[in-house]
This record gives structure tokens, sequence and C-alpha cells, in this order.
């Protein structure tokens, strides 16, 4: 995207595109620890009592502190570049506790849904890379038009990694559908409890 196919973008494009991956990167991997941590405790599962949402949970938290890790890396960018946050970075707080009420609903979902079906985590592996060539990730999702773009907008993790760069990067406030995707966190971060725990009697079944 800088030398065959170069984009606009509002700020160096290896620091647009590592500000799209940073944030992507948490979600899939957090995902990927989840959707395999009900099965691959059978054991605890089965035999021991005990809030079992701790196992997707601890998924979500091995990928925040790589999350804050490879925090280090943007700011080593955006130092090389000079981009200087503005103030708009007191948002950031807000960002990041969306972007893993997100993650950890999804988490949750995931975790369960491969416990019933085992099938799911060979599924996941192309919905997530699919998912995330459909999110403003590698480039701006305000250069895609018509019926696509319009389908692609409906994806909840686009204004969350927009909000980043907003934040982080322009100087900006969210804009109007983070906060749709704000609610929309809470909405399946609650849904995937409520789910997860009405089905967690049914866990020591399946495993």
């Amino acid at each position: 995207f800088t030398r065959v196919a170069p984009l606009p973008t509002p700020v160096p494009y290896p620091l647009f595109a590592f500000c799209g991956l940073w944030a992507w990167n948490f979600f899939a991997s957090t995902l990927r620890f989840s959707v395999s941590s009900l099965t691959s405790n059978t054991n605890l599962v089965a035999k021991v009592y005990f809030p079992r949402e701790i196992f997707p949970f601890s998924a979500v938290l091995v990928g925040v502190v790589d999350f804050v890790v490879s925090a280090t890396v943007l700011v080593a960018m955006m130092v090389w570049y000079r981009v200087v946050p503005g103030v708009s970075i007191l948002w950031l707080p807000v960002v990041i506790a969306v972007h893993i009420a997100f993650t950890a609903g999804v988490a949750l979902i995931v975790s369960m849904a491969n416990l019933f079906y085992r099938d799911v985590k060979y599924l996941f592996e192309v919905a997530i890379t699919v998912w995330m060539f459909a999110t403003s990730v590698v480039y701006p999702m305000d250069r895609i038009g018509g019926r696509l773009g319009a389908v692609l907008s409906l994806n909840p993790m686009t204004p969350i990694i927009d909000a980043y760069r907003n934040v982080l990067l322009l100087g900006e406030a969210p804009t109007p559908a983070f906060a749709a995707a704000a609610l929309l966190s809470v909405v399946v971060l609650t849904v995937g409890w409520l789910v997860f725990h009405r089905a967690e009697f049914s866990f020591a079944e399946n495993v």
C-alpha cells in the first residue's frame, strides 16, 4: 500500500497500518486463545465447580498484557514520525474499555460454541481472517463505497480501531459510530455472559 497501490492516509501509512494491526492483534489473538480455553481444560470443567468464565477471561487478560507490551512499538513509531497526541488522548481509556468488553463478549461465545461444536475452532480461523479484511486494519474503510461499503460499515471493529487512530494519531474524539459500537459491546458482553451461564450446566456432558 506504499508502493504498488498507495493509499491516502491522514498519517504516514506505516503508522496508520501498525495502529490498526496493534488493536486487531489483541482482538484476534485473544479469541484464538479463548476458542479452545474450555476444551483444553476438560478435567477442570467437568470435575471442579468454579466460574467457568475464568478460562475465556484469562485469555483476555493474556491478550491485554501483549497489547500493553506492543504499545511500546506504537509509541516508538509515533516518536519517529513526530506524531504527538492531543487532549483527545483522554478518550483512550474509554476506547480500551469498549475494545476489551467486545472482545470478552465474543470470547465467551466462541469458547462455549467450540465446546458444543468442535469444528468451530477450524471455522474460526477462516472467519477471523475474513473479518480482518472486512475491518479498517490496513486500509481506510471510507475508500470503499457502494453496497459493499454499506455492509462493511456495520462491522463493530471498524469504529473501535478508527477510534484508536482518532485519539492517538489525529487528535480527534471518536466518531458517533464508536458510540454505537460501545453500546453493541455492552450488549454482546451481557448476552454472552448470560448465555454462557445458562449453558454452563451442560458443559460437563459435552467435554
